[in-house]
This record gives structure tokens, sequence and C-alpha cells, in this order.
């Protein structure tokens, strides 16, 4: 989305400026991070293919000559009984609630079944201030008709003006999803200043980068039982140097060897993609000290819970 198609015509649509808060809903890895951050055009959320790795209501902001558009990632919606997912849906279903607009994002390259049906649901209690865009169109997988008819099944009160097929992956459509939801916003003065794509403070915005690099290299033996822990933050130096201890949680000791890996291998990789990738977000240097411990069975724990998913 370059500059031009950003700075949409405030007369097209004949309104005022607007501002709103979105909720992106949809199953696990549907693509509602891709979304955001094409959207932002900036790295505000992790992007992984492994399910749940959202856990926060995460914020990103677009500004465009039409208003504010101020989006919150939240976590996929699914069925489970598990704690850390029960309160992960909590999260989902607060942020709908305190929304002006939804977006109802659905992944084509998979058949609609009972966890979709389950989105649908929630996403039809708020029919008034919905848009909904089928994702994943690029793909030779990609499904739309079906999806289509899934919606007219269990969003039939939803106006076809406002179902879109995008790849947000690619960068298609995502436009039209963006005056769609601008036609049903509220008109009111920005939340924050036009230099803002989003509200992450610097300690959160580090953990979930250090997060996303950990999930990409242990995707296969971790996915869920690590968290992130920013203990420390320093200025050190008349450089600007940003000096930072964090550690990766585990819930177990046989699993803190697979984090470190031979010969600290695997923690090093992490440490050195994380540095890389803080740099490209950041305008100052940083010094990680990254180390791996154990908080045993932390995803049992209100306290744990309670202090990471916000």
């Amino acid at each position: 989305m370059n500059e031009t198609e950003s700075a949409m015509n405030q007369n097209d649509l004949g309104i005022g400026e607007k501002t709103a808060l979105v909720a992106i809903l949809g199953r696990p890895s549907c693509g509602k991070s891709t979304f955001m951050n094409t959207a932002c055009q900036e790295p505000v959320s992790i992007v992984s293919p492994i399910p749940q790795t959202t856990r926060n209501a995460i914020r990103g902001i677009v500004n465009t000559s039409l208003g504010q558009l101020v989006f919150v990632d939240t976590p996929g919606y699914h069925e489970s009984d598990k704690k850390l997912n029960l309160r992960l849906k909590a999260v989902t279903e607060d942020t709908l609630k305190d929304s002006d607009c939804i977006l109802y994002i659905i992944d084509t390259t998979r058949e609609p079944g009972s966890e979709e049906q389950m989105n649908a649901s929630l996403a039809a209690k708020y029919a008034d201030r919905l848009v909904v865009a089928l994702n994943k169109i690029d793909s030779p997988e990609s499904h739309t008709a079906s999806c289509r008819m899934f919606l007219s099944e269990y969003l039939s009160s939803l106006p076809a003006e406002r179902i879109f097929e995008m790849s947000a992956k690619n960068d298609e459509g995502i436009n039209e999803v963006l005056r769609a939801l601008y036609a049903i916003s509220p008109v009111a003065p920005p939340l924050y200043t036009e230099d803002m794509y989003t509200d992450q403070n610097i300690a959160f915005r580090i953990s979930e980068i250090i997060r996303g690099e950990a999930f990409e290299r242990l995707s296969q033996e971790l996915p869920h039982c690590l968290y992130v822990s920013v203990s420390d933050i320093e200025n050190r130096g008349t450089n600007g140097k940003l000096w930072v201890r964090a550690f990766l949680c585990v819930e177990r000791e046989s699993q803190k060897g697979m984090v470190i890996g031979k010969g600290a291998s695997m923690i090093k990789a992490i440490r050195m993609a994380s540095i890389k990738k803080i740099a490209q977000v950041f305008p100052f240097k940083i010094d990680l000290d990254l180390q791996v411990k154990v908080d045993k069975n932390w995803r049992q724990h209100d306290v744990t819970l309670t202090k990471l998913i916000l």
C-alpha cells in the first residue's frame, strides 16, 4: 500500500475525519497479524505459522486522509478448555465489546468448520459494525466460493458490500477493506499522533521480537511452552546504546536444553536475530543479554497469565 493509495480522498465518501478502534477477529493463523503489519506498514505483531502466536490485544495504527483506524490484533479465537486459551478467548471477547468496528478475517484456504462457525456466531453479535475479509486469495488452495456460501448462512444479515477478498501477504485488497471500515467508523478526533503506528512500550516490543525469533526456530519443539520476560532496560554510555536483560522462560528443565542448543547455538541464533530485528524497529543500538530459565508449569499459574496477557 503506497503513499498515493493511502492518501484516500476524503470527498469520495462525503464524510468528516473519522477515528475507530477496530478489533480483528478470526481463527488462529487466518492472517490477522499479517493484515495489521501490512496495513500499518510496520512489524507491529508477530507473524508465525504456529497457531495462537498472538497472546495480547496488540494495537496498530493506520493514518490516512480519512482519519485514524486503531487496529487491535486479538488472539486466534478457537475452542479449548486449557487455562491459557480460556484467557486468550476472554481477551478477544472483551476487545470486541469495546471496539467501534470489527474486521472478521476468514482463511479461504481452509474449509469452514465448527471453529469458523464459532467465530461467525461471535461476529454476528456485532453485524452492524462488521466488515469481513476473505484472506489468502493468492493461494491456489483458496476456496472463496465456499466461504461466501458459509457467510450467506451464518452472517445472512451482513450486506454484500461489506464482504471483501484480499491477500494480506501480497497487499491486495487492503485499501478496499480500509475504506469499508472508515465508512462505518464514527466521526471523532484521532487518539494518537500521525507519526505513531503502535502504542506498545519498548519493553513489550522487544519481548515480542525475541518471542517471534524463538518461535521461528523452535516451532517444532516448543510452540507454546515459552514466554519472554524483559527484566532490565538501561541506557549505557554516551552513544545511546540500550542494554537489555531478557529471559526466555520455559515450563520444564528438559525444555531448557532445547532453547540453549548444542554449544549454546540456539540461544545465540535467537539473540543475534533479535538484535538485528530490533535494530530495524528502533533508532538505537542494543546490547541484549538473553538467558533461559524455568518457570515450572507457568501456563497453569494465574499470576503469570495475568502478567503476560493484557
